[in-house]
């Protein structure tokens, strides 16, 4: 009986102690002292439209062979009716869907920092810490009561990282260490990026860490920025990452490189739909306030590099213009050319028929 008053007591104080800390979060930043709680934006509806569009779908990506130590298995040849064909097909689409779920982009955590009690008395009674954790098996992790004794007497809420260790211990995740793996350290993490190896150190670092972990998040900023630098953008497009990738470069308003490379590409639906984002997190920019009547995603793409002063991005477009001008006149020619070559083929038929019946 005062085991589960005592289980009570410290499941009522962890959850006051969390709405305390998310309350103290949302103050800071209306105040200015934090950074936006990205998660009201990443999981608006629009946003999340957009983020789906701009992934695209290459199912020869999604169903790549992965370096995730599994033994590869041998292909299976079926023979399948239109219907049976029909069905694979759908079922493909559904595991495509499921492989492109995007990893959540949230707010980091903060630290509990109400104590529960100090007794003194306690003090140089050992010269251990205690962690006492609630191991029932029906409860949210996120909202499992974890405490820590100190040595000096003081009790008081597990940090996340100790939270993050008991956690593993009793409940262990596949694949999850309990000490950070030494990929994720600066000298190690380099010589991945060096290699390109994105996709691994994201996969990895979404096993290994929770989305508001400070760990995960700086690991993906780290990734995200060196990706924008070398503009390898391709290497993330068709794969659950390249949404928050985008994400994270409209949030930090550093979408130039990634403009660029659409318009490169011919990507210029991908690139108004990047531009729109944008305007959805930062609603108060020129191109915003300031409207204008777009008939195509080729004005609407100007209007913005004008307001925004994107000199690069006006360059670029003026030189897609250009070419696609001459791609129009190409065209019309290679049209007026194969009009020509019927007309004289029909002339040709006509000429011999006449032959015929003389």
């Amino acid at each position: 009986m005062l085991s589960y008053r005592i289980n009570n007591f410290l499941r009522h104080t962890y959850a006051c102690t969390i709405s305390n800390c998310r309350s103290f979060a949302s103050t800071s930043v209306e105040t200015g002292l934090e950074e936006r709680n990205p998660a009201p934006y990443f999981f608006n509806r629009n946003v999340q439209s957009y983020l789906k569009r701009l992934t695209t779908v290459d199912y020869a990506k999604i169903f790549r062979t992965r370096k995730d130590g599994h033994r590869l298995k041998a292909p299976e040849y079926k023979f399948l009716t239109d219907e049976e064909l029909q069905e694979a097909t759908e079922a493909a689409k559904r595991r495509a869907h499921k492989y492109l779920q995007m990893p959540p982009v949230v707010k980091k955590r903060v630290d509990p920092s109400v104590l529960l009690c100090e007794d003194p008395a306690l003090k140089g009674h050992d010269t251990a810490k205690y962690v006492f954790t609630d191991i029932t098996y029906d409860l949210n992790d996120k909202e499992r009561p974890i405490v820590v004794r100190e040595p000096e007497g003081t009790l008081r809420h597990a940090t996340w990282q100790e939270r993050d260790r008991i956690i593993q211990i009793y409940f262990p995740k596949p694949a999850r260490e309990i000490e950070k793996p030494k990929m994720f350290e600066a000298e190690y993490l380099k010589d991945l990026l060096d290699r390109n190896e994105y996709i691994f150190i994201l996969d990895r670092a979404c096993v290994q860490f929770e989305p508001d972990d400070p760990d995960y998040q700086a690991v993906t900023r780290e990734v995200y920025e060196h990706i924008n630098r070398e503009k390898h953008f391709d290497i993330l497009r068709s794969t659950r990452h390249f949404g928050p990738m985008v994400f994270h470069l409209a949030w930090t308003r550093n979408i130039d490189n990634l403009l660029c490379e659409m318009i490169e590409t011919g990507r210029i639906e991908h690139a108004a739909i990047l531009i729109r984002l944008v305007h959805l997190i930062y609603p108060s920019m020129k191109s915003v306030i300031e409207k204008c009547n777009v008939r195509d995603n080729v004005e609407f793409i100007m209007h913005y590099a004008h307001l925004e002063e994107k000199s690069i991005v006006e360059k670029l477009l003026q030189s897609y213009k250009e070419l696609q001008q001459v791609h129009q006149i190409v065209q019309e020619d290679i049209k007026q050319e194969q009009e020509q070559e019927h007309s004289i083929q029909n002339l040709n038929s006509e000429t011999e028929k006449v032959n015929i019946n003389q």
